[in-house]
């Protein structure tokens, strides 16, 4: 316990700490004193005679060591410091648009496409601290899944509960996901917005698609957004075919329209990526934090409780104690 404590101490003044050099003088100078002590006696037997107040002689001077100790320590000012740090600085809003269609279960990127695009976003979003960042999922309609927040935990949870052909109708509505994602940040009063944009396909729109790729590009560059777009799919040959995790099994062909991705993100001042792999992926997200830090300032706080008051309050009970033992138990007649 006493070790604990002295661990998180810090000394003001630790040079006084350098007086303890004297207590060994102290003890010598009192053991000389008393071993040089001589006087004449009759007879030697009654110094034969062990009693309590015998054993307790050397009490006092015990106590003075005690007491100088405690004052040594008091004029070195010992300190518990209480550190505090504050985050601050100009955040970012980001949207994660996710394509969680039924053909992100392919196994062509181990352990599948979807469980990679988990793991990698959610490291992701570990790694932003002050930014806000919302999670927009699309297949054959769009979701807000998450809205912008700073709320890692709930974030993260999200993210890891996504499975493809899980929330919505089957399909890849590209368009509809980046103009969701877009309107996500229409409100956003963040000086830099950024949509990362991440499907494993090309526009596979139902009837009832409302918005075009096109169309949600306009829409993304008048709210100022940037979109760094990621193509996820393993370059195989188009008569390869991959089983996803439901067990069903389709050509495994490169079907990414790379033309649309890559011009969504040169026309909002963003880049285009393609991962073929897990690692791959991890270096791209590696590079978009990099493209896209914020500004952080660090404050920190740090307070100083004094903890010299103790050994004073000890000083001063052991010195009474000294003086007390001095004049009653232990008085010394001349």
């Amino acid at each position: 316990m006493l070790y604990e404590w002295f661990k998180n101490i810090d000394f003001a003044y630790p040079l006084c700490l350098s007086l303890f050099a004297l207590l060994p003088l102290l003890i010598w100078w009192y053991v000389k004193r008393n071993r040089s002590a001589s006087f004449t006696v009759s007879t030697t037997n009654s110094f034969s005679v062990v009693t309590w107040k015998n054993r307790l002689r050397h009490l006092p001077f015990i106590l003075r060591l005690l007491v100088l100790s405690c004052l040594i320590l008091a004029l070195a000012r010992p300190q518990k410091h209480h550190t505090e740090t504050n985050e601050q600085g100009e955040g970012i809003d980001i949207v994660l648009c996710m394509d969680v269609s039924g053909s992100m279960g392919s196994k062509d990127i181990l352990p599948s496409r979807m469980e990679a695009a988990k793991e990698v976003a959610v490291d992701f979003v570990k790694s932003r601290p002050i930014d806000r960042i919302g999670l927009v999922i699309f297949s054959g309609e769009s979701f807000t899944q998450v809205p912008l927040t700073t709320d890692r935990n709930t974030l993260v949870s999200q993210i890891q509960s996504l499975e493809s052909r899980k929330y919505l109708t089957d399909g890849t509505v590209i368009g509809e996901g980046l103009a969701t994602a877009a309107d996500r940040l229409s409100k956003s009063d963040a000086t830099s917005k950024v949509i990362i944009l991440l499907t494993d396909g090309k526009e596979d729109a139902p009837a009832t698609r409302l918005i075009d790729p096109l169309t949600a590009l306009e829409i993304a560059k008048s709210k100022g957004a940037t979109v760094f777009s990621i193509g996820m799919s393993a370059i195989v040959p188009r008569d390869v075919v991959t089983e996803n995790v439901q067990g069903e099994k389709s050509p495994a062909g490169d079907y990414l329209d790379e033309d649309l991705l890559r011009k969504i993100a040169t026309e909002t001042g963003g880049q285009y990526f393609r991962a073929t792999n897990k690692d791959g992926l991890k270096r791209i997200y590696e590079q978009i934090d990099q493209l896209t830090k914020s500004k952080i300032e660090i404050t920190s706080f740090k307070q100083s409780e004094e903890q010299f008051l103790p050994f004073i309050l000890a000083a001063l009970g052991l010195l009474f104690l000294e003086v007390l033992l001095r004049f009653t138990i232990l008085k010394k007649f001349p």
